[in-house]
């Protein structure tokens, strides 16, 4: 039987659910496999505090450089996106192959690591660094391999999902949601990466490269989060039929393709809308298969060491078979034309514009919406009053971006409207 030496560099949540799977589960998977993983170090600045997971003494180290030097691959699990290449780069150098949950980290540098991977003929696994325990990477990379992807929609961020869940569900207003999510340990408490969209842009980056062949990395992905969704804009939807969900949208339109983030309006009859709290979903059409959907638990220790064991678990097999680059990192090969600006994106719209309760307010508004050529679908003025405006909520038919954020900016002008105007996209799926 193949043994293969594994070392962790990060010992914190996830680093301890991966060891703890390794040792609960390692006969199990050498029975299945053919391969012995065996946890040789783990590396970490503090090996002093208690973990919950019961490893030899003589595991635990800080000297990083040892470890990668001693074991057969290196699984990196200390986040961020600066020492953490450095160690992934290090044993690229040495030929040994790498395994992390970094979706940072691959989103923004995949391309240097890739390249250093094809450079020493190393493999690079990142199953971990997209919805956590959910084989999304790998249904891109094997199974739907056949395929051309036509659309992906992605719930990939359980503190979001969460919140905007519970906001719907029991009336409470953004901050006391997430509030809550921190002190549940849902939420950072720093919770920007999350709740402003840019850890489910990270995941969206990822999946769309590996869908079409080019690394797009973080800079032209459209990307908007959840901080002004309100209770006003969750009820109106709720009313209309649809829940709002942080979705990332990536799909080809013709020869080009569109990648964006942002709360989405989706209709309330459909699968992505049915999922709630801390849960992640993943849908993508491919022109062969259709509609597949990959649903489960997008974060957490047991979930996200799952994935890195499974890629631990291919590493260990192409390292038996000699067979490394089995199934290459990333492997450019761009089917599509250009990536889409976001000003060109169509979609339908909902608006929310707080007017005046006077006549000739939605002439106003209508004939602003025909000049920009935008087709409404409905006007509904709703009865509830402040001192000095009402909610009238506008559906589109599908329409530019650049056509609705001019009508906006008329909007904005009036005199007979006040604030801004609340824009959310609608998606029919």
């Amino acid at each position: 039987m193949k043994e293969v030496k594994v070392g962790i560099i990060g010992f914190g949540t996830v680093g301890a659910g991966v060891a703890a799977n390794i040792l609960q589960n390692g006969e199990t998977i050498a029975k299945r496999t053919g391969v012995k993983l065996t946890l040789t170090k783990i590396a970490d600045l503090d090996i002093k505090t208690n973990r919950g997971v019961s490893v030899p003494a003589t595991t635990l180290t800080t000297d990083t450089t040892a470890l990668i030097n001693e074991v057969d691959v290196l699984v990196e699990l200390v986040g961020g996106t600066t020492i953490a290449k450095d160690f992934i780069l290090q044993a690229l150098k040495l030929g040994k192959p790498c395994v992390t949950a970094n979706k940072a980290l691959i989103a923004e540098h995949g391309e240097e690591i890739f390249a250093a991977a094809a450079e020493s003929k190393a493999d690079v696994y990142y199953e971990a660094s997209v919805a956590g325990g959910i084989p999304v990477v790998k249904a891109l990379r094997e199974g739907l391999v056949s395929n051309r992807i036509k659309r992906i929609y992605g719930i990939m961020n359980g503190t979001c999902n969460y919140i905007l869940t519970r906001m719907e569900r029991e009336g409470l207003d953004f901050a006391t949601i997430l509030k809550d999510a921190q002190e549940l340990g849902y939420a950072e408490a720093e919770p920007s990466l999350d709740v402003d969209g840019i850890d489910t842009a990270h995941k969206a980056s990822i999946l769309a490269a590996l869908a079409y062949g080019e690394w797009f990395g973080m800079e032209p992905i459209y990307v908007e989060g959840i901080r002004d969704i309100s209770l006003m804009d969750i009820k109106f939807a709720d009313e209309l039929g649809y829940r709002i969900k942080l979705l990332a949208i990536i799909k080809q339109v013709a020869d080009d393709v569109q990648i964006r983030v942002h709360p989405t309006l989706v209709a309330k009859d459909t699968m992505l809308a049915s999922i709630s709290e801390v849960f992640n979903g993943v849908m993508i059409d491919g022109d062969t298969v259709g509609e597949t959907l990959f649903y489960g638990r997008g974060a957490g220790r047991d979930a996200t060491a799952s994935a890195v064991v499974a890629d631990l678990v291919d590493v260990a097999l192409n390292l038996k078979h000699n067979a490394a680059e089995r199934v290459s990192a990333f492997r450019p090969g761009a089917h599509f034309d250009k990536l889409m600006a976001m000003d060109d994106v169509e979609s339908r719209y909902y608006l929310r514009v707080q007017v005046k309760d006077e006549a000739g307010v939605v002439a106003k508004i209508a004939d602003i919406l025909s000049k920009q050529e935008v087709s409404i679908s409905s006007f509904i003025q709703r009865e509830e009053h402040s001192k000095d405006s009402v909610p009238l909520l506008i559906l589109t038919h599908s329409a530019k971006e650049k056509q609705i954020k001019a009508a906006i900016a008329d909007f904005e002008q009036l005199s007979v409207v006040s604030g801004k105007v609340k824009l959310i996209r609608i998606e029919d799926i």
